[in-house]
């Protein structure tokens, strides 16, 4: 069945918008291209399709996903695809997914855990953000370090680092380990946090994220603590640091190109009970220029 035709066919698009949304779609889905033109919402695109799909639309506000559910699947491909399996229903589980024509996925890890799967439907955004908070930051990444497997991301480095040799440094710089750093300091940029802190504890590793000026635990996977150390020292070679120091505190700084955004990052390296500590303070230049629609004004006194 057409994407077109459901979404006429349910009110969504008249014959004008479609057209429109044919002429511009480029060989792009349909549904994406009504969604950038600002014809509909996402959300009013999905319950559509799970209208028509006969298929259940979530709203995944507030939902407590089943942890125990969850462990029974392997993370990356719940990452890499945005699946987020939620309950138990009838002999099945039911996976929420933003997308109601990736059959593939759905088959894939049907195949991978051995269950029966239901595909339901969410927002994004919504399924994206449930992910994190129940399997951690850089979880598909740790997933990645126990099988040796690597990956690139959007984070360059604005100065050369300095070769260091060991067991621990030759780790420490595995694509994988480069990019849960990466992923650490992209997510720290994309919730606007102003420092970043990584605290050993007796119990585990331990980040939190610096918000408005209110220290935020952020959910990591309890395995990121096998990759505590070469974590450090990656963040000691970034910033220029001797990678061989733990006994005293050291300072440096990182200058980094975060998708597209000059970033810098002063580094302090601080002994504690457990480990080293961390904190990294972001200093993010865009941020630095104020903008009047940026900073809380009423929108009638923008416009005087």
């Amino acid at each position: 069945m057409e994407i077109g035709e459901i979404l006429q066919r349910r009110g969504i698009l008249d014959e004008r918008q479609l057209v429109m949304a044919q002429q511009s779609a480029n060989g792009d889905r349909l549904d994406r291209v009504v969604m950038e033109m600002g014809l509909a919402s996402e959300e009013d695109l999905l319950k559509a399709f799970a209208d028509e799909l006969g298929m259940k639309y979530f709203e995944l506000k507030d939902y407590q996903v089943d942890k125990a559910l969850l462990a029974q699947f392997p993370a990356t491909p719940i990452f890499r695809n945005a699946l987020l399996p939620l309950q138990r229903d009838n002999g099945r589980v039911l996976v929420a997914s933003a997308d109601p024509f990736d059959f593939e996925a759905i088959d894939e890890l049907s195949s991978l855990s051995g269950l029966n799967l239901e595909p339901v439907l969410a927002l994004h955004d919504d399924v994206v953000e449930l992910i994190k908070e129940n399997l951690g930051v850089g979880g598909d990444t740790i997933n990645e370090l126990v099988s040796q497997r690597a990956a690139e991301d959007g984070v360059e480095l604005l100065e050369e680092v300095s070769e260091e040799h060991g067991e621990l440094a030759d780790m420490a710089q595995t694509a994988s380990v480069i990019r849960l750093v990466n992923e650490l300091l992209i997510e720290a940029l994309q919730q606007q946090a102003s420092d970043v802190h990584i605290e050993p504890h007796e119990t585990g590793l331990v980040i939190r994220y610096r918000v408005d000026g209110l220290l935020r635990v952020q959910s990591v996977p309890p395995e990121i603590n096998h990759f505590y150390s070469a974590i450090v020292t990656r963040l000691k070679i970034m910033s220029h640091l001797n990678i061989a120091e733990k006994r005293l505190p050291q300072d440096g700084r990182i200058k980094l190109r975060i998708t597209g955004r000059e970033i810098d990052v002063r580094v302090s390296i601080i002994p504690m009970i457990y480990g080293e500590g961390i904190v990294m303070r972001l200093l993010d230049k865009e941020r630095m220029v104020f903008r009047l629609d940026n900073v809380g004004l009423n929108p009638t006194m923008l416009k005087t």
